[in-house]
């Protein structure tokens, strides 16, 4: 995550270029949104079972980042290719993965705006993939990829997950929660969200996965994608917030 962001900033600074990423966990690692509480994380927990835990620049609740692709999209906030409100970017961005999905063999749909409020205990749910938003993507109504986006300086920086296999309700022994909502969410994640494997049967790879998405996010956005490691620009800014904000625990509780 501080790759991301320092990417972010080396954009606005033009030393360097847009950027589509794909990149996975280890250790394992948990994010809480930007402004959740870090009392929710159950630290012991976590430290028995060689889990990290961080904080992301984007909102929202708390990941288990394990067994999943994660991807990331930085670029100018007024290119044409997703210029306008967060919802259209949303919209375009999620175009691309879910035609990536479909060269899978996975029909996934983008969820609609929501047409009841969130009740109370969702509001207070600290779990992220309980409820999909609008234009996430489902498969057969539960949530399959989440995402989330940060606006900087003119530049747009858009990530998401995507749980290739396992079993979600792991994240739930990683956080404070009281029986009773334990419990409620046990219930409601089958239900609510799903993995790659459950969508299609059986394990497909990370590579795999991705070799998938790259060429869909090309045709969508009409690109020509080019590898490349990170310039020096680049690796100071990563080393800068590494330090600062994702790798110290102060900025980690500062919520």
């Amino acid at each position: 995550m501080a790759i991301d962001e320092a990417i972010l900033y080396a954009l606005a600074e033009q030393k360097t270029q847009p950027t589509l990423r794909f990149y996975q966990w280890q250790p394992a690692c948990l994010s809480l949104g930007y402004n959740q509480k870090w009392v929710e994380i159950n630290q012991i927990e976590c430290a028995a079972q060689g889990v990290t835990w961080t904080r992301r620049a984007t909102g929202g609740k708390a990941i288990f980042h394990t067994d999943e692709l994660t991807y990331s999209l930085i670029t100018h906030n007024d290119d044409p290719r997703i210029e306008g409100g967060i919802l259209r970017s949303y919209k375009a961005l999620s175009q691309a993965l879910l035609q990536g999905l479909k060269q899978l063999g996975v029909e996934v749909r983008q969820a609609e705006k929501r047409t009841q409020p969130r009740s109370k205990a969702d509001r207070k749910s600290p779990v992220c993939f309980d409820t999909p938003a609008q234009y996430e993507l489902i498969w057969q109504g539960k949530k399959l990829v989440g995402s989330a986006q940060l606006r900087r300086k003119n530049i747009v920086l858009q990530h998401g997950s995507l749980p290739l296999h396992g079993n979600l309700k792991r994240i739930l022994n990683l956080l404070h929660l009281s029986p009773e909502e334990r419990h409620r969410q046990e219930q409601i994640l089958p239900q609510r969200a799903t993995t790659l494997e459950h969508a299609t049967g059986y394990i497909i790879p990370f590579e795999q996965v991705r070799a998938a998405l790259v060429p869909s996010f090309a045709t969508q956005f009409n690109l020509n994608f080019v590898e490349a490691n990170l310039n020096s620009a680049e690796e100071a800014l990563v080393e800068q917030l590494r330090t600062s904000q994702y790798a110290n625990e102060n900025w980690n509780k500062r919520v």
